[in-house]
C-alpha cells in the first residue's frame, strides 16, 4: 500500500529521493549522456531539433525552459561545429528557424540509438506486467506534473485486458471515497464477468475514456429486456473528474442505446452518489423509486432513476 504522506516536508523528500535514484537509473550524472560528448541539455536541443521542423530559438528556449543567454551561446557552438544551421523563416521574416545539418544528424543517431538500447535494457529486467505497471506510472507523474494536460481524453470500446483494471479501481475508489467494503467489488467482478461471457455486441457495449494509454474511468451499457437496457459502472478517476468526461461517457452509452433501438434506459444507484446523481439528471435522467438498503458495510438509499429514449 502507498504510504500517505503527513506533511509537505515528506512529500518534499520522497520527491527528492525519487529525482536522486531515478538520475542514476537513466545516466544524468554521467559527464556525457550515454558516454557522448554530449552533456544532457546540449542532448535535449539536438532531441528537438532533430524530430521537430520550424522552431526558432525563442520557441526552443520556452519548451525546454532554457535561459536565453544560455540557449543562445549553445546554438553559437553548435553551428560554429557544423551541426546546426540557421534560415529565415518561411513565414515571418524577422525570425530564424534552426533546424540539423547532414553533419548533426550523424551526430545525434548515436545518441538516439545509445538512449534505446540503455532504456531498452532497463526494462529487459522486467516481467510485461511491471513494464505496464512502470509505463503507467510514469504517466500519472506526467499527468499530475501537468506535461500531458493539453493532451485530449478519448473514449473508445471495451477491450480484452480492461476488466481487472476496472475492477480494482472501482474496488479501491469506493473504498476510498465511500468507506465501501470489498463486496463492491466483488459485485463489479461480477457484473463485469457476466458481461465479457454473456454480452451481445448488437446490443450491449462497455465504454473507457483513455489518455495516453491511462484509464481514466468506464461505463457500461446491458440489455434488460428488447425495449429496456441497463446503464452499469460508471466511474471517473479522481484526478480526472471536471474535465466533462462523465457526461461524455454518458452520451456515448445513449448513442449506441437509440442507434440499438432501446425505448427506454435505467440504472440503479445511491444516493450518497452525489456527483453522479448530477450527470444523470443532466443528460435527462428521472428519480423513479427509492429505498433504503444495507450493502457495501453500510446503511443506503437505493435509487431507481429511467430516461424515455422516445420523446
Amino acid at each position: 500500500m502507498t504510504p500517505v504522506l503527513t506533511s509537505s516536508d515528506d512529500a518534499i523528500a520522497a520527491v527528492r529521493a525519487f529525482g536522486r535514484f531515478y538520475t542514476r537509473q537513466i545516466g544524468l550524472l554521467d559527464e556525457g549522456l550515454h558516454r557522448s560528448r554530449f552533456s544532457l541539455t546540449e542532448a535535449r536541443v539536438l532531441y528537438e531539433l532533430a524530430h521537430r521542423d520550424g522552431l526558432t530559438a525563442a520557441a526552443l528556449g520556452q519548451d525546454l525552459g532554457l535561459d536565453a543567454g544560455y540557449l543562445s551561446r549553445l546554438l553559437a557552438r553548435f553551428v560554429a561545429q557544423g551541426l546546426v544551421a540557421r534560415a529565415p523563416s518561411g513565414t515571418d521574416g524577422r525570425s530564424r528557424v534552426l533546424a540539423l545539418t547532414p553533419a548533426g544528424r550523424v551526430a545525434f543517431a548515436p545518441l538516439d540509438e545509445a538512449s534505446r538500447r540503455e532504456v531498452g535494457a532497463l526494462l529487459e529486467r522486467l516481467s510485461a506486467p511491471d513494464r505496464t505497471a512502470l509505463v503507467r506510472a510514469m504517466r500519472t507523474v506526467q499527468r499530475l506534473l501537468g506535461a500531458r494536460a493539453a493532451e485530449p481524453a478519448a473514449i473508445r470500446p471495451f477491450r480484452p485486458g480492461d476488466t481487472g483494471w476496472i475492477i480494482h479501481r472501482q474496488g479501491r475508489l469506493y473504498a476510498e471515497e465511500y468507506g465501501w467494503d470489498d463486496s463492491f467489488e466483488a459485485l463489479v467482478a461480477g457484473i463485469l464477468a457476466a458481461f465479457v461471457a454473456e454480452h451481445d455486441p448488437a446490443r450491449e457495449q462497455g465504454w473507457v475514456a483513455e489518455r495516453g494509454g491511462e484509464v481514466l474511468g468506464s461505463i457500461f451499457l446491458v440489455r434488460q429486456s428488447d425495449e429496456v437496457a441497463k446503464l452499469r459502472l460508471l466511474y471517473v478517476e479522481g484526478a480526472a473528474r471536471g474535465l466533462g468526461l462523465g457526461s461524455a461517457l454518458i452520451e456515448t452509452c445513449l448513442a449506441f442505446a437509440r442507434a440499438a433501438g432501446y425505448r427506454r434506459v435505467t440504472l440503479w444507484t445511491n444516493d450518497v452518489l452525489v456527483a453522479a446523481r448530477r450527470l444523470y439528471e443532466g443528460a435527462g435522467f428521472r428519480l423513479g423509486a427509492s429505498a433504503p438498503h444495507r450493502s457495501f458495510g453500510h446503511d443506503l438509499v437505493g435509487e431507481t432513476w429511467d430516461l424515455d429514449l422516445t420523446g
